[in-house]
């Protein structure tokens, strides 16, 4: 009889590396970055503070691997023109409505709300993320613009359904939704500057 070996140390780590990550998000999610503290995210992980430094070195760089996030947004140029605000719409709900995307853009919306650094990391994902998603379709030159429209919508509906959680935009089922601002992004993908 064979018997297997613990978990190797990289294994171990990996796993550890998780479970605080895990933590951080539903911790941030919850209190905010400043509010949320080494000590209770540790807590939370059942382990002890001083892993958390091990593996994240402060607060800050844990804080950044938590909202570190692939928004893995939709090849637009292989798409069916008519179905490109369609795509969109159910990529948001995929990301804001499922763990962990959901506790990360939550997190990564009200921080950057309040926090000028934190608000550049929310810059980064658009410029990172959005943009390149939106340039893969229509005038190259017009992308930023419509990229820019593209966030003002998708941020507005997740700030008054997610944070703002105001009773109408949160009794939408998600079909509701993808009918309702579906062709406003459609709109924002296919315009042309006026």
């Amino acid at each position: 009889m064979t018997v297997e070996p613990d978990e190797t140390p990289a294994r171990r780590s990996d796993a550890t590396r998780a479970k605080i990550l895990e933590a951080a998000r539903a911790r941030f999610a919850a209190e905010g970055f400043r509010k949320a503290t080494v000590r209770a995210i540790a807590a939370d992980a059942e382990i002890d503070p001083s892993m958390v430094m091990r593996y994240f070195g402060n607060k800050d760089g844990l804080f950044a691997a938590a909202v570190d996030i692939a928004l893995e947004l939709p090849d637009l140029s292989a798409a069916a023109p008519d179905s490109l605000g369609e795509l969109l719409i159910h990529r948001f709900l995929a990301v804001w409505e499922e763990p962990p995307g959901n506790e990360v853009m939550l997190t990564l919306l009200r921080a950057a709300i309040t926090d000028d650094a934190l608000a550049d990391r929310a810059r980064a994902v658009f410029a990172e993320q959005v943009l390149p998603a939106v340039l893969r379709y229509g005038d190259p030159a017009d992308a930023p613009r419509r990229s820019g429209l593209i966030a003002s919508q998708l941020l507005g509906l997740a700030l008054c359904r997610y944070v703002l959680q105001l009773p109408p935009v949160v009794a939408m089922t998600p079909d509701q939704l993808i009918a309702d601002i579906a062709p406003t992004l459609q709109g924002y993908l296919t315009s042309h500057p006026g």
